[in-house]
């Protein structure tokens, strides 16, 4: 079955593929634009920056709510919380006669 167009073009045994965005928020569009003529690139080579950079970070899904707290808290140096002692266990309530 042969690639539809629109989706990727074999360039030199390479294949690229290419995406159309909508609805960008002309705030952003003007964000990148400035952003890309910093870098002395077009808006489409720093979007495509952008993306790779985004997608190239490698993230593990946390295995239970401890780690992923403890991995947003570690980098910013922790937070030490106080000893509390220990009570005795209260009997349970009564309810009824």
């Amino acid at each position: 079955m042969a690639a539809d167009y629109f989706d990727s073009i074999d360039i030199e045994g390479c294949a690229v593929g290419s995406i159309l965005i909508r609805k960008v928020d002309e705030k952003l569009k003007r964000k990148l634009r400035l952003l890309a003529a910093k870098h002395g690139h077009s808006m489409e080579d720093e979007a495509r920056n952008i993306l790779k950079a985004a997608l190239a970070k490698e993230t593990q899904p946390s295995s239970n709510l401890y780690d992923a707290i403890r991995a947003r808290i570690e980098p910013l140096g922790g937070v030490d919380l106080p000893t509390l002692p220990r009570e005795p266990v209260r009997d349970p309530p009564k309810f009824g006669k």
